[in-house]
């Protein structure tokens, strides 16, 4: 099989944008990071997109493989040393240089063309052995970016559907006032199981909670919105201290009509359901939606 002769001179850790000493795991990551960008899925109108994609699946092959990488680095560690000696050389000596080096590759020893020739002739037969076996991380790093980007795509299309049903995971509170002088012992006629004893006819209670800085103030919550919708349309507490009843939280966009509370669809009540009621029995401010 023939070896992509440019494989050879491409700056594959450039390509990824990684350094040298990169671990494996390092290589994974960035081949991931790099091929969500420029996978021919998410770019079908740009027609470079294939090919870039496969130089950098060429070079997470070579960058995993143990053998690969050590050939590869060593043709590219021997072209840096080269370059490296031919920068420190001042430009008068330049000339001289490239005469001496075309003489000097005339008359090479046939040692050091060997050696050469082994060690690119190394990096070639790990690139086909490669190419030939098949890399099962490269194809496991493939199906991570595809399974990436299939959920992004999930994603997106529930963005729009986990919005709409926020709404629906808030449970219904209402703000309950009466006349109460703070010297009332009686509370204005509501204790706690008087409130209870009014309200639980229209379906169950989660929580209720008494202000203990305003005085004839209470936050209940219920379980369901049409026990609350029943509560704040038909209660009128007691005829010598009416209920003024007014929704706090939890409020439906459309109201359904009016029936008796399916005790089987109740939500339980939430730690931060309750935790937003005794903030709002204390401070007399209405909830914002979410707690």
């Amino acid at each position: 099989m023939a070896v992509d002769k440019e494989l050879l001179e491409r700056d594959l850790y450039g390509l990824l944008g990684i350094g040298e000493k990169a671990s494996e795991k390092e290589v994974k990551t960035a081949f991931r990071q790099k091929a969500l960008t420029c996978h021919p899925d998410k770019n079908p109108d740009n027609p470079r997109a294939a090919e870039i994609f496969h130089q950098l699946s060429q070079a997470l092959a070579v960058l995993t493989d143990a053998a690969a990488r050590a050939a590869y680095d060593r043709v590219r560690r021997a072209k840096k040393e080269a370059a490296a000696r031919t920068q420190k050389l001042d430009e008068k000596r330049k000339k001289v240089k490239l005469d001496l080096e075309a003489r000097e590759r005339e008359a090479q020893s046939q040692e050091n063309e060997e050696e050469e020739i082994r060690i690119t002739r190394s990096l070639e037969e790990e690139i086909i052995r490669l190419r030939e076996e098949g890399s099962r991380q490269l194809e496991e790093q493939q199906r991570l970016v595809r399974e990436q980007i299939r959920r992004e795509r999930e994603q997106q299309s529930r963005g729009k559907q986990e919005r709409n049903g926020a709404e629906c995971k808030i449970t219904p509170k209402l703000k309950l006032r009466w006349k109460c002088r703070k010297e009332d012992e009686t509370g204005g006629g509501y204790s706690k199981d008087v409130l209870l004893q009014i309200l639980q006819k229209y379906g169950d209670v989660l929580n209720l909670l008494i202000s203990s800085r305003k005085s004839g103030s209470a936050v209940v919550e219920f379980a369901t919105v049409k026990a609350a919708e029943m509560a704040v349309k038909n209660e009128v507490g007691l005829l010598n201290n009416p209920l003024k009843i007014s929704w706090l939280e939890g409020q439906p966009q459309s109201r359904p009509s009016t029936v008796l509370p399916d005790s089987s669809s109740q939500p339980r009540s939430s730690q931060l359901g309750a935790q937003c009621m005794r903030e709002a029995a204390v401070s007399e401010t209405p909830l914002l939606p979410g707690g």
